[in-house]
């Protein structure tokens, strides 16, 4: 298959670092050209119990991605006796992007999660940078996003003072963006571990 024609994702995704926590948001809409190719493509993956990542771009690279991040957590995990750090994942994919400049992965991540440091967020994009942020949206729909969460984000924000804002960075990026759009999916990040809100739960955070 050509690569122009994988499935991709146009998307919006959008990460905050809270006082308590992380919020990473991100819509469903997989996209091929001027084809909705997925209604519920799935963009928010846990790495490990306390560290996920939003994904834009290729499926496919995506998800080799995301495969190849859990592995190396476990692995350090088993050889360190210990949970890895947010920034050693957010290293890695940084590494992993970078290691393929001339055939290279189409994905933009956001690296969310809670150490010993308390809550860190990291963007890695598609040739290795790395950035430590503390809000941050990627995917096509983002200059939209960020409308939104310039006006409502302060510094020492709790969880759920951000939720509503995040969501709504999301919700913005359906009504301009065409790549962006038919559900909000969201995963809270603490201390005590991941928690995947519902759908009802994000509805009422409209």
């Amino acid at each position: 298959m050509e690569r122009d024609q994988k499935k991709f994702t146009g998307t919006t995704t959008v990460g905050v670092v809270c006082k308590d926590g992380v919020v990473l948001a991100a819509d469903t809409r997989a996209t091929a050209g001027y084809l909705i190719a997925s209604k519920r493509a799935r963009k928010l993956y846990e790495i490990t119990d306390r560290v996920a990542v939003t994904m834009a771009g290729g499926v496919g690279d995506v998800q080799a991605l995301v495969r190849m991040l859990r592995a190396e957590a476990q692995l350090y995990t088993v050889r360190e006796g210990r949970p890895i750090p947010v920034s050693a994942v957010a290293k890695m994919a940084s590494n992993l992007l970078h290691s393929q400049l001339l055939l290279p992965y189409l994905a933009h991540l956001l690296v969310g999660g809670v150490d010993e440091l308390g809550p860190r967020l990291y963007f890695a994009g598609m040739e290795g940078t790395l950035t430590e942020e503390r809000m941050v949206a990627t995917g096509s729909g983002s200059p939209v996003a960020y409308g939104v969460l310039e006006n409502g984000y302060r510094e020492g924000m709790k969880v759920k003072e951000i939720l509503p804002v995040a969501v709504r960075a999301v919700r913005t990026a359906m009504k301009r963006d065409v790549a962006t759009g038919n559900e909000v999916e969201v995963l809270v990040i603490r201390e005590e571990g991941i928690q995947r809100l519902t759908p009802e739960e994000i509805l009422k955070l409209s």
